[in-house]
């Protein structure tokens, strides 16, 4: 062991903590957690879930090398705190002091890609009558889901150890968090021990961008630690040409002068610049989520190698600009990015950096000076993104009951599956919300661009597409200029469950039909005589059905799967009660004439979609002459982008 990993390790034990019950009596700690900025902790949920899942406000003790200090929980990933069982994605917690305190603070890596290979576990384990802090050997061999890393199967640490720092000693960064160790049956190891890799924090949203805005102004003041050491310093290696490198002291600095300028709007912007940044070359993998400037500045790495320092100055360079166009530029960014060009000695590179310019697509919208509202054509296969919400009925289940299933096409390639539901028994409709609000509202959140949130396909069984959808809400407080509810906020639409795989002929020629005309008109489902199924394939492709009455009882019922037989793509229904087998009310024809109207409006199908949710937010506004569409509902389910068909391999039943 070298004299600057001792270095580095007093550095990370003076940042470990442990936890304990808040009258400080030594006994069983809770866990281990560590510092990751000025008064934030960073721990497993699962550590700080037995203690606070009946009240979250509980004040405990936060301990460790020179600390004793009072703190709360301040947010957990937990869904269901009653749930003994933690996953992977969902056990961090972060914890506040509750009176400022000095502190060391960890190093946390930006790298988006995950971590293998050897590192070292650290976090404090009970030798009554104290805690004692321990380092212990480790390696990564695997990857788990979306944030799991997996510990090789010989190593072990004690019981108290969770909620401690993984450490990468070769680039002196924080990667992940310890989970559980291994554990074993008649005393012989089944598996290593589990961890969750330090890019999940972005799952916090907001938060995060607070927490992490702390940690690089705090290491971008260059802090000295009572041994006189820096995490920084402690990375840096020597360079022949530190001018063809980029150093982790030119991170620090970068980092914390990203930290002051305004968060980035949207997640599509901070992608775009990064993608801008490598001459438009993708980065390997997946891509993570991209809350602030410092994920777009961890994308430019090739494994734990920062690419050329001319990428990184142009991706400062764009931010910058992105920045200044709207009025908020940073000379103190400006200024840097042009002092470290000059330690660059490779002058005819130079204009790569100074010559670049913001995409069009990342310039501020022009003012709006009129009364027109811009609308928002649905994408099509390769046009931008789109979230997909799959709602599987379980089998046999009564009252019913739904498993959930999550998908993100980015409009680059081929959908990919972003979250499953991990439930036994699925969920109740009215349960959905609930469960579906970290999952699917924070994908929508992060995935929304500056004015053109995401669109939303729910896709249901035909007896099920009666759910109100356009009215669930995942904000419970949403702001005054901002509607709350999933139909006012973004394009929403609902899709056939049965529909998976393949499109069969007549759906894909009607909607080629649909989608080449200009001019649409309503079609009264079901018509008389809806009995005969011909009527349905005979419509004409200007035709869309419009119903007055549920789709997932009774005639309505019928009528839908007539209509979906026969290829309709498109249609629009009234969600709200009808009399079952008697005559049409007055309100039905005023229904039917408002759409008729509202259709007319339309100069392309795929400006349906985006019509509709202006209609929902002027009803959000409460302006009553649109009170009419409040019920309505709308298929629009695009072949061109079929659903996922089902698993066929066999699974593992609960």
């Amino acid at each position: 062991m070298s004299e600057r990993d001792d270095r580095l390790f007093d550095l990370v034990r003076a940042a470990t903590v442990h936890l304990l019950p808040a009258d400080g009596k030594d006994g069983p700690l809770w866990g281990s957690g560590f510092f990751v900025a000025p008064g934030w902790v960073l721990t497993a949920a699962h550590v700080l879930r037995p203690y606070l899942a009946a009240d979250r406000t509980t004040a405990f003790r936060v301990r460790g090398e020179g600390v004793d200090v009072e703190a709360r929980l301040a947010e957990w990933l937990l869904s269901d705190p009653r749930n003994p069982k933690v996953p992977l994605a969902e056990d961090l917690a972060l914890v506040r002091l509750t009176d400022a305190y000095p502190h060391e603070c960890v190093w946390l890596t930006d790298r988006a890609a995950r971590h293998s290979g050897a590192l070292k576990a650290c976090g404090y384990f009970p030798v009554p009558p104290e805690a004692h802090f321990r380092i212990v050997d480790a390696e990564i061999n695997g990857h788990e889901d979306t944030y799991g890393l997996i510990i090789k199967p010989d190593v072990d640490f004690p019981s108290g150890m969770s909620g401690g720092p993984l450490l990468d000693p070769g680039t002196g960064a924080v990667v992940g968090l310890i989970k559980s160790r291994r554990t074993t049956r008649d005393g012989t190891p089944t598996e290593g021990g589990k961890a969750v890799a330090i890019a999940a924090l972005r799952r916090f949203g907001e938060t995060y961008r607070e927490v992490m805005t702390a940690h690089d102004r705090w290491h971008g003041e260059e802090p000295v630690s009572e041994t006189g050491d820096n995490w920084i310093d402690l990375q840096c290696g020597p360079a022949a040409d530190p001018g063809a490198a980029w150093t982790p002291r030119d991170r620090r600095k970068a980092l914390a002068l990203l930290a002051a300028l305004p968060q980035p709007p949207d997640e599509p912007t901070v992608k775009l610049i990064a993608k801008e940044a490598r001459s438009g070359n993708q980065w390997p993998g997946g891509t993570p989520e991209l809350r602030t400037w410092r994920d777009g500045h961890g994308l430019l790495y090739e494994g734990t190698t920062p690419l050329d320092p001319l990428v990184f100055l142009r991706f400062l360079r764009l931010v910058e600009a992105h920045a200044g166009a709207r009025d908020a530029g940073s000379p103190l960014l400006a200024g840097w990015i042009t002092k470290r060009l000059r330690h660059d000695t490779r002058r005819h590179f130079h204009a790569m950096v100074r010559d670049v310019a913001l995409p069009d697509e990342l310039k501020p919208p022009p003012e709006d000076h009129g009364p027109e509202r811009v609308v928002i054509s649905y994408p099509g296969p390769g046009e931008g993104p789109v979230v997909a919400l799959l709602l599987d009925p379980v089998i046999g289940a009564q009252p019913v009951r739904f498993f959930w299933q999550i998908w993100y096409d980015d409009g680059d390639g081929l959908p990919e599956v972003h979250e499953t539901d991990s439930s036994v028994h699925g969920y109740r409709p009215d349960e959905l919300v609930q469960a579906l609000r970290v999952p699917l509202g924070g994908l929508l959140e992060s995935k929304d661009r500056e004015g053109h949130p995401v669109p939303l396909e729910v896709a249901l069984p035909a007896e099920h597409l009666d759910t109100a959808v356009h009215r669930w809400r995942f904000a419970d407080i949403a702001a005054l200029y901002d509607p709350g509810h999933l139909g006012a906020r973004r394009r929403l639409v609902l899709r056939a469950l049965e529909r998976r795989g393949d499109p069969d002929n007549l759906w894909f020629d009607r909607w080629q039909g649909m989608a080449a005309g200009h001019r649409f008109q309503g079609w009264r489902m079901p018509p008389p005589g809806a009995a005969d199924p011909s009527g349905y394939r005979g419509t004409g492709r200007d035709r869309i059905p419009v119903m007055c009455r549920p789709a997932g009882q009774g005639p309505g019922r019928v009528a839908m799967r007539h209509a979906l037989n026969s290829g309709h793509a498109v249609a629009l229904w009234h969600i709200g009660p009808h009399p079952e087998r008697g005559a049409c009310l007055p309100d039905c024809d005023t229904l039917h004439a408002r759409v008729e109207k509202f259709l007319e409006t339309l100069g392309s199908l795929a400006e349906l979609p985006d019509r509709l949710r202006l209609v929902r937010q002027d009803i959000s506004e409460q302006r009553t002459d649109s009170a009419w569409a409040e019920p309505l509902a709308l298929l629009y389910d695009d072949p061109r982008r079929p659903l996922p068909g089902e698993e066929t391999e066999p699974v593992d039943a609960p």
